[in-house]
């Protein structure tokens, strides 16, 4: 089996180095060349042709993100961005980047290690499994907005999504065809911690004021046009019952599944709490994180979606969801919101 090559652009010397050096010594990579600009990265690219860039976004003569701007077009490459705490890498993302990962403190010798023995070499290897962004967008066939024919109160209901590599603009093109007449939205997206207030607050300016997009806090209430995002760190996010609604606690725990937050204690809590009375959706992912608790929602009553294969920049947690009987429809991203429109007004009917 040959190995994934790979090309490193960074500025910074000492830190270019240290990752040439732990990346060269996972037995699946190859470090073909390294760069210290987008011009010596432009020229590598043409000369080694690389299956995987990682890439700084702070970079000398160009930015990163204008220079995934500028290549995408003309030479499309799979991408992880390197990140300081910025809302910055979701602009590297709409570029064309497949994920991002946080640097790490230099201080904390732990996080470091942890970084470049595991994170990033696991983010390369995923990485070099995505379908880029212009094979499954081109031909995107546009729809007219979604008509509701949602009439009565739905707080005794409730959306779960799942997602994790490619999530983060799979979700929000779930999410712009979403109004305040739906049931409120719980999600669990895999992502650093810090970076998913930011990205709630990004989809909020961009949503609002039609719908809420928040970081969700313990004792959040679950409410009709409100959004709630599970925070990154060391929380696992469920659903519980509260009154005549719900409610989100986080607790501390160990990852899940390789995650925390994990997708499928969020679903698992959902299928206990909601039952017949919820839907859940699994999106773009790599591994199976979410299918086993989309098929325990499905077998507690509850609806169920699936991204299908051409859309996904992933197709792994939908894939293993789908292979184990989880999901009821499988649905290309731009056609999700229509059928949980659609789902909804069933249930509506049904407990009418």
């Amino acid at each position: 089996m040959s190995k994934i090559k790979v090309l490193v652009v960074d500025d910074s010397l000492v830190f270019r180095k240290l990752l040439v050096k732990y990346l060269s010594a996972n037995p699946q990579l190859e470090v073909v060349a390294e760069a210290n600009d987008p011009f010596e990265a432009r020229d590598a690219i043409i000369k080694y042709n690389p299956d995987v860039m990682t890439l700084d976004i702070e970079l000398p003569k160009m930015n990163g993100i204008e220079f995934l701007r500028k290549l995408m077009p003309q030479y499309p490459l799979r991408t992880i961005v390197i990140s300081t705490l910025s809302d910055r890498v979701f602009d590297a993302l709409k570029a064309g980047a497949v994920d991002f990962v946080a640097k790490p403190r230099v201080t904390s010798g732990k996080q470091m290690d942890e970084f470049v023995r595991e994170e990033l070499p696991e983010k390369v290897i995923i990485a070099s499994q995505a379908k880029l962004k212009s094979s499954y967008v081109a031909g995107r066939n546009t729809h007219p907005a979604i008509k509701s024919s949602i009439h009565a109160d739905v707080s005794d209901m409730v959306i779960a999504i799942g997602a994790s590599t490619g999530g983060t603009e799979a979700t929000t093109e779930v999410l712009k065809d979403f109004g305040p007449d739906l049931p409120g939205v719980i999600i669990t997206q895999h992502m650093p911690a810090g970076f998913t207030e930011m990205y709630a607050n990004r989809l909020n300016q961009r949503f609002g004021p039609d719908i809420t997009v928040k970081e969700a806090k313990h004792g959040d209430f679950v409410r009709s046009g409100v959004v709630l995002l599970a925070p990154g760190g060391d929380s696992h996010m469920r659903l519980v019952k509260a009154n005549d609604g719900y409610q989100v606690h986080l607790k501390h725990g160990d990852k899940v599944n390789g995650h925390c937050p994990s997708v499928d204690v969020l679903f698992n809590s959902v299928a206990e709490a909601a039952g017949d009375h919820a839907i859940g959706i699994i999106l773009t992912g790599m591994g199976g994180d979410g299918a086993k608790g989309l098929l325990a929602m499905k077998n507690a009553g509850a609806h169920t979606i699936g991204q299908d294969e051409s859309t996904c920049v992933i197709y792994g947690m939908p894939r293993v969801a789908y292979e184990l009987g989880a999901v009821e429809y499988q649905e290309k991203l731009q056609d999700i919101a229509k059928r949980t429109y659609g789902l909804v007004e069933q249930m509506q009917r049904k407990f009418k």
